[in-house]
């Protein structure tokens, strides 16, 4: 086969096959015309060199493993000089993780430093000892008050708002279908090396997100099991920092960013301002066929929610 083909049936390009060949790692026979001729050998050789080269071994260093295949081998990694290659590649790699993992460590010092200096609030190393920690609340957090402001909610229409969900995906509202879904809206989440608002624990539903976002993870296949088809974060930061949120804490469902805060503006959510920002104030959704069926407000404490969710569920079976 000419060298356009064994490209392609191998995945890479006549560029990395040349180079292969320039190696020694690839010997093609010869036409009488001169043109190389590629066969099915040369296939499974070249798919093993990139295959190795994915796992982090040098083109140059898959030597021992072809000639493994070569010796009439099943398996690239049947020779001892194979394995030796597998233990050189680890022990690179290792110090590579190591000299990572240290520089990563002096860059977090050095940013929980910098984003710490000069505030008053409690760099993360020194939290155990001031009880700050945001996993954890504060047993003097002040305890919203249910003022109304979500009494006219329960019965009306969800807005057709099309919202960017932290799996790239655009969300619509309105098209959840007959199934409950469970979208709690909570202002922002704090997360290591950044500031929340001064004096953000003495705004009564502010503090607890993340717990609560814990609670919902833990909660999560129950809450599927009473019968919530699906499960959801809102808030109006970015899809990038809820992102790493999800990541950060382990969340098997997605969150919505909504920047403007259109929920808001649609449905008359109620909204706080602290420090220029306006933010939702936490409140939870139970949405169904386009309605929202019920709402959790005020919401405290935020860290025993998700409980209060599925035990509503429990008790209101569809």
């Amino acid at each position: 086969m000419r060298i356009s083909e064994l490209a392609r049936r191998a995945g890479t390009t006549t560029k990395a096959v040349r180079y292969y060949e320039s190696l020694g790692l690839i010997t093609p026979e010869r036409l009488p015309n001169g043109y190389r001729d590629y066969g099915e050998d040369d296939v499974r050789l070249v798919r093993e060199i990139r295959a190795l080269h994915r796992l982090g071994i040098p083109v140059e260093r898959t030597r021992p493993f072809l000639e493994c295949l070569a010796a009439g081998r099943a398996h690239a990694d049947d020779c001892p000089a194979s394995l030796a290659g597998y233990r050189e590649a680890i022990d690179e790699l290792t110090e590579r993780i190591e000299s990572l993992t240290a520089r990563r460590a002096t860059l977090i010092a050095n940013l929980n430093a910098a984003a710490h200096r000069g505030s008053g609030v409690v760099p993360p190393g020194e939290r155990a000892t001031a009880g700050m920690d945001y996993l954890t609340l504060p047993a003097d957090l002040p305890v919203p008050e249910d003022d109304g402001a979500a009494d006219h909610l329960p019965g009306m229409k969800v807005p057709g708002l099309a919202l960017l969900d932290t799996a790239g995906r655009t969300v619509h509202l309105d098209a959840f279908g007959p199934r409950r879904t469970v979208v709690y809206v909570y202002p922002l989440t704090g997360r290591p090396g950044t500031d929340l608002p001064e004096g953000w624990n003495s705004i009564p539903g502010a503090r607890g997100c993340t717990p609560e976002s814990c609670g919902f993870r833990d909660h999560f296949h129950d809450l599927l099991e009473a019968g919530a088809g699906r499960v959801y974060g809102l808030s109006s930061q970015d899809t990038d920092y809820q992102r790493e949120v999800v990541e950060r804490l382990g969340l098997p469902f997605d969150m919505l960013s909504d920047p403007d805060l259109g929920l808001a503006r649609t449905l008359g959510l109620p909204t706080f301002e602290v420090q220029g920002m306006r933010l939702f104030r936490r409140l939870t959704l139970v949405l169904r066929a386009g309605v929202i069926e019920h709402v959790f407000h005020p919401v405290f404490p935020p860290n025993e929610h998700a409980q209060q969710v599925l035990t509503w569920l429990r008790q209101n079976p569809l």
